[in-house]
């Protein structure tokens, strides 16, 4: 039985750290390398690191910053956005991050999956499912939420497994920024569909959020961002609840 991982999330736009309300809706929310100081200090078990203009801006991730924040932290560093190559990962790996997270391009060429999983091991790729509850049935979207695919989000799940991703990062834009729980339904049809990690993403609002997603679903970690950069939830408070709740957590 894995435990259950709580993680931060640094969503970058302009190198600052940022949160939105469904993908939209964009405020700041402070300085990424403070941040992640911060969360390593407050007992986070992982950081992940998106820069979310990269692939609609048709650019690269900012390696400086992940360098910087890499020096500054020592727990595992998952680092996404605008992630096209082998050569892309190398260099973000170079920068200091553990594992990257792919969305896009997994999309757009699913085999970069296996490219990436056959340099640097399964362990490495992250691939992060945005998904969108429309038309009864929950689809993919790519380019930061604002491109739908025609791809059926656990079907979907279950390919990216086979081409050797070693986790998924599952966010439904439904509940993202919202406060108001984690998507269960999806996360449970993933979780279980699958034999990797999943990360539970878009939603947290309170402790028993975090309690339910562990509760009713498989999923391994949970990711949050605004209830974490505001002070609304801190860290060692969140972790004693769960562990009182009989949660096994890292």
């Amino acid at each position: 039985m894995l435990k259950k991982r709580i993680i931060p999330c640094l969503d970058i736009k302009d190198g600052r750290t940022v949160k939105g309300i469904n993908f939209v809706a964009i405020r700041d929310a402070g300085d990424p390398i403070e941040l992640a100081k911060n969360y390593v200090k407050q007992g986070a078990d992982e950081l992940v690191f998106l820069d979310i203009t990269a692939t609609v801006e048709n650019r690269k991730t900012l390696v400086n910053l992940v360098n910087e924040i890499a020096k500054e932290i020592n727990i595992p560093f998952t680092v996404g956005g605008g992630i096209n190559s082998v050569d892309d990962v190398e260099k973000l790996i170079i920068a200091g991050a553990d594992k990257v997270s792919i969305n896009s391009s997994a999309v757009k060429r699913p085999e970069l999956i296996t490219e990436i999983a056959n340099q640097f091991g399964s362990q490495c790729v992250v691939v992060a499912i945005d998904t969108k509850f429309e038309n009864n049935e929950w689809k993919v979207f790519t380019h930061g939420g604002r491109t739908i695919t025609s791809l059926k989000t656990v079907e979907w799940a279950k390919q990216i497994e086979q081409l050797g991703a070693g986790e998924i990062l599952l966010t439904s834009m439904n509940n993202d920024g919202t406060k108001a729980g984690f998507a269960i339904d999806i996360t449970n049809k993933v979780s279980s569909a699958v034999n990797i990690p999943v990360i539970a993403s878009g939603g947290a609002g309170s402790k028993d959020h975090f309690k339910r997603v562990f509760e009713m679903t498989k999923a391994t970690g949970a990711l949050a961002a605004s209830v974490f950069h505001y002070g609304e939830i801190p860290i060692p408070e969140l972790k004693n609840y769960l562990k009182e709740q009989k949660i096994a957590i890292r």
